[in-house]
């Protein structure tokens, strides 16, 4: 079955999602003002004098309510543990752990006072077109909760302690020394077509053959691993999760497992490898929202070797920010170097990582809010989103300098790797959907074979709506596709928008095919929504996370990229919450 949504279609979708959001549920009071779109009030225009040390991972340490004032909502201190829960746990990534905002908007008190208890009731609950997720309609957070969350955006959020040298020693293990590790594979599995699947609320990762469509082993990691990255070698996958730990796995092992772990920090997002030539899988590399900090450890046992702070000044205003967050970390193949985005100050690190003692570094000026990215296709330029500024900023890994600037014309661009192909007008391209609005964007990759065009957005188009997180493609496909899992139409954010690339044309709206994933994978109860297309190692296959409430079931469903028709619908009861899928043969190579 194959469903075409047509223009109007996605404009009365977006419009009855923001009818509902503002027509409010219960108690909504009319005369309450929208979340404001003012970017000096959305992101912050003088952050550094209004941040504060960011949360933690509430979920394992007590916290206590923040000195109370008159006119606070009535909370217990059991309750107000709750709310730092879930709010580490469902809304600190976008809003920022301390609440200041980044791709979210800020939720301050200062603010959430003004918009008051029926504003923050209701928002919670029907979400935004603009990427909010629709919590309480969709079941992730009960009626309860919901009141709950309300209240606590109305205190003062919680403050972490710091995390350097001491505590990371004593988190790490090294659980098979390198010594006693194969020294040859030891089972029969295709790891080149092996799936990482993220586990969110699980604290798991799934290992599916991409062949037999089995789950060959279930880890435990930290809680919602972010990333799965693959070693230059191709033998170890490491994963972080949010709560900062990292898992280095031997997938050569009989079953593989966890070889050494470690805490870098309290809350994170990003883990990298070497892979420069001659110097692979020498070192791992992870960054670290709290304390914002990046860690550089020995690539065979996670030794922390190197712990460099990237508290500092922001690019433009030259103030002090206490609070830079390491977003996107990627792995340059032109030079031994890590390519680290700092989000608050708005810069791009180039670290040289072949003299960790003397370290040296690249500060790149880019723009602020930096947050996830990719190469191109040649692999000598870093493409990656700023994305509450609606930028992107191009990086030339090879000569170690700003390429460019470009506005997306969306808002809030959430790439992820972002997704390469070659346009039938335009040469080679790379592509990006947007939080915020429904419009794709491509930027013109070819400064030799199409100056004109290079690093300059050649086209922009619809897709299915707001709240897309991730685009894909691979080299062997003729198809693009763009997901939408935030949005608050469940028919919208359990489908697939999917792009025909010799279709495309200059100056004409491309049409799309939509693909009802959700549908397909039979699921009845609760609001599954359908996130990141990862494609097998041929890239003949395409994978979606079929992602539903934790108490509810999930799938993953898997399309012929060929036909787009279903080929396999992946149930377990270990599959909980699955949400990002890296195959392991294209996330070491970096195709996409």
């Amino acid at each position: 079955m194959r469903i075409k949504l047509t223009t109007a279609k996605r404009a009365l979708l977006g419009s009855a999602a923001m009818a509902i959001m503002l027509a409010g549920g219960p108690g909504w009071a009319e005369d309450k003002k929208p979340i404001p779109d003012d970017p000096k009030i959305s992101h912050g225009g003088s952050p550094a004098d209004r941040y504060e040390p960011s949360m933690t991972t509430l979920a394992e340490i007590q916290v206590q309510i923040p000195g109370r004032k008159d006119g606070d909502p009535v909370m217990t201190q059991e309750e107000f543990q709750t709310g730092t829960k879930i709010y580490f746990e469902r809304c600190a990534g976008c809003h920022g752990v301390l609440r200041k905002g980044a791709t979210g908007k800020p939720l301050t008190p200062d603010l959430t006072r003004e918009y008051g208890y029926d504003h923050l009731h209701s928002f919670i609950t029907y979400g935004s077109p603009a990427g909010m997720p629709n919590w309480g309609t969709s079941g992730e957070l009960s009626e309860e909760q919901v009141d709950l969350m309300a209240r606590y955006l109305l205190l003062e959020p919680p403050a972490p302690p710091e995390f350097g040298m001491p505590e990371m020693l004593e988190s790490w293990k090294v659980i098979v020394a390198p010594e006693d590790r194969p020294t040859k594979k030891m089972n029969d599995i295709d790891i080149e077509n092996l799936m990482s699947v993220t586990l969110r609320d699980a604290g798991e990762i799934a290992l599916i053959d991409g062949d037999t469509y089995e789950i060959r082993e279930v880890i435990k990691t930290g809680y919602a691993v972010h990333i799965s990255r693959i070693s230059a070698s191709g033998r170890y996958l490491f994963v972080i999760g949010r709560d900062a730990r990292v898992n280095m796995i031997d997938l050569w092992m009989e079953h593989p497992s966890t070889v050494a772990e470690i805490k870098i920090g309290m809350e994170a997002r990003s883990v990298e490898t070497s892979k420069m030539e001659g110097w692979e899988d020498k070192y791992a590399i992870a960054g670290a929202y709290w304390p914002p900090q990046y860690v550089i450890m020995d690539g065979d046992t996670l030794e922390p070797k190197k712990i460099v702070s990237t508290r500092g000044n922001i690019y433009d205003e030259q103030t002090y920010h206490p609070e830079p967050r390491v977003a996107a970390i990627l792995s340059s193949h032109y030079r031994p170097e890590f390519i680290v985005n700092v989000k608050e100050t708005g810069k791009i690190l180039l670290v040289d990582y072949t003299d960790l003692k003397n370290l040296k570094t690249t500060e790149i000026e880019a723009e602020r809010f930096l947050h996830d990215g990719g190469l191109d296709s040649t692999h000598r330029y870093f493409i990656t989103a700023a994305n509450a500024r609606g930028k992107l900023v191009v990086i030339d890994t090879k000569e170690g300098k700003l390429t460019a600037i470009t506005e997306t014309g969306g808002q809030t661009p959430h790439p992820g790797r972002g997704a390469n192909f070659v346009h039938p007008d335009y040469g080679p391209v790379w592509a990006t959907s947007h939080l915020g609005d429904e419009s794709v964007a491509l930027i013109g990759t070819d400064p030799e074979g199409h100056p004109e065009q290079a690093w300059k957005i050649v086209d922009s188009f619809y897709a299915l709506g707001g709240g897309s997180l991730f685009i894909k493609t691979h080299p062997n496909s003729e198809n693009l596709y763009v997901d939408a899992p935030l949005n608050p139409d469940a028919e919208t954010s359990a489908s697939v928008a999917v792009f025909k690339i010799s279709d495309m044309k200059q100056g004409v709206e491309p049409e799309f095919v939509t693909l009802p994933i959700g549908e397909w994978a039979g699921i009845a109860d609760g609001q599954p929504r359908v996130v990141q297309p990862e494609f097998n190692k041929n890239g003949t296959e395409v994978w979606f996370s079929v992602w539903n409430a934790k108490d509810k079931e999930s799938a993953i469903v898997v399309v012929d990229d060929k036909t787009l028709e279903l080929k396999q619908v992946i149930k377990d009861p270990r599959l909980i919450t699955p949400t990002g899928k890296f195959n392991v043969l294209n996330t070491q190579k970096d195709v996409y």
